[in-house]
Order: C-alpha cells, then sequence, then structure tokens
C-alpha cells in the first residue's frame, strides 16, 4: 500500500507502518521511505526546488526554469511559440512523407497567422524599425520600452493613418528618450534611418498634442560628456563645463536657451579656463549647432558669470 504525499506530511513525522520518526527522502528516486522498517511511503514526489537541469543545453550549462521575460517590444509580448524546423516526433524519430507534408503547411500557417491583421502587421514593422534604430544609437532597454508603449498608443488611437509608419517610430523613439532623459537629439535619430529632421519634429509634435504628453525640460549637463568625447577634451574639462551648466541653471540664464547649444557653450568656456581651447567650429561641429549659436552663448556666459570664474570682462575668441 502506497500513502500519497500531502503537503502536510514532512519529512519529520512519524512513518504509518513502524511508527518511528525516521523517514528519509531520497533526492536522485522521489521517494520517501522509513530507514527502519523501509516502509515507502510516497514514490515519484515532485521536488519544489529550483531546475538544475537544462532541457535545451546539452551540457546542462543553462539551469534558467523559465525562459526570456515579458516585453512590450515584441509584437505578440514574447508569449507566442512557434513550430520548429526539426522534422522529428518527441521520440526523436522522423516523419514519414505524409506527415512531413502536413507538418509544412502547419508550419507555414504558423509563421502566417500571428500577423494576419493590418494593425499586427503594421505593429510588427514598427517594432522592427525600433529595434534597429535604438541598436543603432545605443540606447537601454528602458528607453526602447517606452518607444513601444508611445507607439503602440498611437496606433490604437488611429494617428498612423495617412503617416509613415518609420516617421512615427522616429518620434516615438525621441519622445522615450526626452521621457528618460537620454541625451539624443533630433538629428541623430533623423540621420539612422535618413529622414528628414523636419518631418520627424512634425510627427513628434503630433505624438505630444495628440497624446497629452508632457515631457520634461532638457538638461544641459547631461549633453556635455557627449560633445567632449567627440572633440578630444579631457574628463576635468567636463566636469568644470557641467559646473557651469549648473550655475546657469542656479541663477536662471538658461531659461529659454537651447540646452545643446548651452553645453557647447559651457564646454568652450571651460577649454578656455583649464587651458584645453578647441575651436568654436570643432564644438558646432560635435554639438550639431550653428558657430554663431556658440559664440553668442560663449558671450552671454561670459558676461554673466565672468566675475565668478575669474575671467576677465573682455572675452577671448579662439581665430576659426
Amino acid at each position: 500500500m502506497r500513502y500519497p504525499r500531502t503537503s502536510a506530511l514532512q519529512v519529520s513525522d512519524k512513518c504509518p507502518q513502524c511508527g518511528k520518526r525516521t523517514l528519509v527522502e531520497d533526492a536522485n528516486t522521489g521517494e520517501l521511505s522509513c530507514s527502519n522498517c523501509g516502509f515507502v511511503v510516497t514514490e515519484k514526489s515532485v521536488d519544489q526546488g529550483p531546475e538544475w537541469r537544462s532541457f535545451s543545453d546539452e551540457k546542462g550549462e543553462d539551469r534558467a526554469r523559465a525562459g526570456a521575460p515579458t516585453s512590450i517590444t515584441y509584437r505578440d509580448m514574447g508569449l507566442s511559440t512557434m513550430i520548429g524546423s526539426s522534422n522529428r516526433d518527441a521520440s526523436g524519430r522522423s516523419f514519414n512523407s505524409p506527415m512531413r507534408s502536413t507538418i509544412d503547411r502547419l508550419r507555414k500557417w504558423d509563421n502566417r497567422s500571428p500577423a494576419f491583421g493590418s494593425q499586427e502587421k503594421n505593429l510588427s514593422i514598427a517594432l522592427r524599425e525600433l529595434e534597429k534604430m535604438a541598436d543603432k544609437l545605443g540606447v537601454s532597454q528602458a528607453v526602447k520600452e517606452r518607444a513601444a508603449y508611445i507607439y503602440r498608443k498611437a496606433l490604437e488611437r488611429g494617428l498612423l493613418r495617412g503617416r509613415s509608419i518609420i516617421g512615427i517610430s522616429a518620434a516615438a523613439l525621441y519622445a522615450a528618450m526626452r521621457d528618460t532623459e537620454t541625451p539624443r537629439t533630433l538629428k541623430d535619430i533623423a540621420s539612422v534611418n535618413n529622414l528628414d529632421k523636419k518631418s520627424v519634429a512634425r510627427d513628434y509634435r503630433i505624438l505630444l498634442r495628440e497624446m497629452d504628453l508632457t515631457m520634461p525640460v532638457a538638461d544641459a549637463a547631461r549633453n556635455v560628456n557627449r560633445i567632449a568625447s567627440r572633440v578630444g577634451l579631457s574628463e576635468k574639462v567636463a566636469r568644470k563645463a557641467i559646473e557651469i551648466v549648473r550655475i546657469t541653471e542656479e541663477k536662471e540664464i538658461s531659461a529659454g536657451k537651447s540646452p545643446m547649444g548651452l553645453a557647447a557653450a559651457s564646454l568652450y568656456l571651460a577649454g578656455v579656463i583649464e587651458g584645453e581651447v578647441k575651436t568654436q567650429k570643432e564644438i558646432a561641429e560635435a554639438a550639431g549647432v550653428t558657430e554663431v549659436t556658440v559664440r553668442n552663448r560663449y558671450k552671454g556666459l561670459r558676461a554673466d558669470l565672468g566675475q565668478q570664474l575669474g575671467l576677465a570682462t573682455e572675452p577671448q575668441i579662439v581665430a576659426q
């Protein structure tokens, strides 16, 4: 007679046959038996611990119990299954010819059926484009998730009608970067897909207006390190430029000014202070702004903060 094992039955319980507390559990066979009389209380018990063998890796190195986590960056959230390419059954035997043709037909419809509707096809194309753009720009997974969420909401509200899938995808990615305060510009996003900067900006404004999105104010200090690395300035100059940006924010000088232009001018001013001067043309090209913007912002910073930074009143501009 076998006694079914329940959650109330523990290793420290008494043996139903002899009544002694000498129950021993064998982890290999899954049996719970008495070490005194040899009575098997349960067999083939379920191990509630972690899975220490792999069903996919022959070497058993992958000890994960579950697969990849769900993500809205996939059209099906990563929950769908697919028919594999192997023409063998669970026992390893090859299919005969009629069964092989049936499986091929099922495999073909399995690939076609998930994206049968227009919205599903649209979403599949858009999410692939988002993945490409995000990889080229080197952004984090959080930005990808946010961009996919914004695009899905735009698709639900019908904002894609009459508009480019790639354009709205780029606008959703830029909105995600602004929302997560990732330092990327419209020019960066437009360049990775050979899009017009004005068209991406137009689609971005449509998303803001139609979806009532509120974006945080861009932080100029986040752009300093990008510009400094492009022109070859040291970390000391970058830290000084960030300090200048923070001072402008405290004095409310940065209000109404372009974050990228302010970052470029602060970096140029920091280079003058630390003796690592780069030309305005080099910094303007690295920041994606004009030399006039860098020059005007530099003059303003020098006039407002020159005394605090210990500089002369008259600005000294490096010849181009």
